[in-house]
C-alpha cells in the first residue's frame, strides 16, 4: 500500500499563493514511474484534476488553472507539489494527491486531503 502525505494547504486571500506537497512512501526509482496528480473537490461538486505530471515530467492542467498553477516533482524526494498563485475563491476546496501506475491494475493511491480556502 503506497502511502500519500500531503501539506501546504491553509487559508489565503484571493490574489495570494500556496504550494501543496505531497510525499510519497515509495522509492526514488519506482515513484519516477508513477503519474502523480493534484485533484480538488469543491462542496457539492465531483472530484476534478486540477494537474498532472507524468514518466517524462509532461505536464497537463485543468483550463481554469493554466497560467496560475505549476505542477512539478522531486523524484530524489519522491514528493510532487503544486505551486499555486493568484488564488481565486473559486479554487477553495479539498485538494487530494493521487498516485497512479499507468497501465497497471489495483495501483492507484490517493492522500488524505488538504484543505485549500481563498477568501477575504
Amino acid at each position: 500500500q503506497v502511502q500519500l502525505v500531503e501539506s501546504g494547504g491553509g487559508l489565503v486571500q484571493p490574489g495570494g499563493s500556496l504550494r501543496l506537497s505531497c510525499a510519497a512512501s515509495l522509492s526514488t526509482s519506482t515513484f519516477s514511474i508513477y503519474t502523480m496528480g493534484w485533484y480538488r473537490q469543491a462542496p457539492g461538486l465531483q472530484r476534478e484534476l486540477v494537474a498532472s505530471t507524468g514518466i517524462d515530467a509532461g505536464r497537463t492542467y485543468k483550463d481554469s488553472v493554466k497560467g496560475r498553477f505549476t505542477v512539478s516533482r522531486d523524484n530524489a524526494k519522491s514528493t510532487v507539489y503544486l505551486q499555486m498563485n493568484n488564488l481565486k475563491p473559486e479554487d477553495t476546496a479539498v485538494y487530494y494527491c493521487n498516485a497512479n501506475l499507468p497501465f497497471t491494475t489495483n495501483a492507484n493511491y490517493w492522500g488524505q486531503g488538504t484543505q485549500v480556502t481563498v477568501s477575504s
